[in-house]
């Protein structure tokens, strides 16, 4: 992973407060997963076409 896309320190604030931890390569596993949901919005905007800006629809 290049680029870390989540804000660490509230990623772990939120598990904290859950009364857990958070592994060391938890938050690169997460921002894998939202790099993918991204990607895949990313597609399905240009495959539709006319559309300029992702929304919460576009999400999958």
């Amino acid at each position: 992973m290049a680029e870390v896309l989540v804000v660490v320190s509230k990623v772990k604030k939120l598990v904290k407060d859950a009364g857990l931890r958070t592994g060391g390569d938890y938050v690169d596993a997460l921002s894998a997963k939202i790099e993918a949901a991204v990607k895949a919005s990313i597609a399905k905007v240009q495959a539709e076409g006319g559309k300029k800006t992702l929304g919460a629809e576009d999400i999958a």
